[in-house]
């Protein structure tokens, strides 16, 4: 083990409140696109790894759910993940937008203020922001999180990522390589289609309705020049089901043909995808429900 090549190795966890652009960055340094981004809050669920390996170094980057004050147990395991996070990071990567004040949830924000672990606060969207403005956040940033460096970027716009690579790098200790160098995530690939599912659901339905709906996909197998795939998609009330199929099961056929297609990019080949709709009462609440659902 003394000559195993030592390069700059490590683990850089994604944070921040919801919907300020955590998976889109890390989709953008991954440069593929591993993990679902929406317009809309609390979009992702689990933790997620990407792996990016160089001739030098590995990244593991970790997305996390939004922080916020969790409302039911599906919300708390939510925040049980991003605790998790602060524990076992090597590089805390914070994410806020411009205007935007302290974490939501007050005992991670406390942890965060604690840390020994480094931490880079992003700026994001600087895009719209004004040279003031961008100074005041800098200012009021500096002063909550005196330990943070601060770097202004924009995810949308590509604005500076290349340069939080460097600075990630920088910081990173030398130390093994976790992964093979052709591993893109710790996840699964049914994982992989639970969520472009569940992506999926969140364009076309408004309302209560995407946040009521967990994806499980039964059946992955892979044949010649061929996925085929069986997926269900589980509500908490009938009147969900319905409103999921939609009138002569149009609104489904929908979802699962938008799915197919990003699939098939995903994958590189192509996919037979079938969607079946079922009730299970209240699951975002019950506890044996959400550890079958891998919460």
């Amino acid at each position: 083990m003394s000559d195993e090549k030592k390069i700059k190795s490590g683990f850089v966890n994604i944070i921040g409140n919801p919907n300020v652009g955590k998976s889109t960055l890390m989709n953008l340094m991954m440069q593929e696109r591993l993990v679902i981004a929406t317009h809309k809050a609390q979009t992702t669920r689990h933790r997620i790894k990407g792996i990016l390996t160089g001739d030098d170094f590995q990244i593991v980057f970790s997305d996390t759910p939004g922080v916020l004050d969790p409302a039911y147990e599906l919300q708390s395991k939510m925040m049980d993940a991003v605790k998790e996070s602060l524990v076992d990071a090597d590089v805390i990567l914070y994410v806020v937008e411009m205007g935007e004040k302290r974490l939501k949830n007050e005992e991670i924000f406390e942890r965060l203020q604690r840390t020994s672990t480094p931490i880079i606060l992003l700026l994001n969207k600087i895009d719209t922001a004004t040279q003031e403005r961008l100074f005041e956040a800098v200012e009021y940033w500096h002063d909550l999180l005196p330990n943070a460096e601060i770097l202004p970027i924009s995810a949308k716009e590509n604005v500076n990522v290349d340069l939080l690579l460097t600075k990630i790098k920088d910081i990173l200790p030398y130390g093994p390589q976790y992964y093979p160098d052709d591993q893109l995530t710790d996840r699964s690939e049914r994982f992989i289609v639970n969520e472009v599912i569940r992506e999926k659901i969140l364009l076309n339905y408004t309302k209560e309705i995407p946040y009521s709906v967990e994806v499980v996909t039964e059946r992955f197998k892979e044949e010649l020049h061929l996925i085929s795939i069986e997926t269900d998609i589980y509500v908490e009330r009938d009147s969900q089901k319905g409103i999921i199929i939609g009138h002569k099961g149009e609104a489904l056929s929908k979802v699962g043909k938008e799915a197919r297609e990003e699939l098939e990019k995903f994958f590189g080949t192509k996919v037979f995808l079938k969607l079946f709709v079922k009730v299970k009462k209240d699951w975002r609440k019950k506890e044996n429900d959400l550890r079958r659902f891998g919460y």
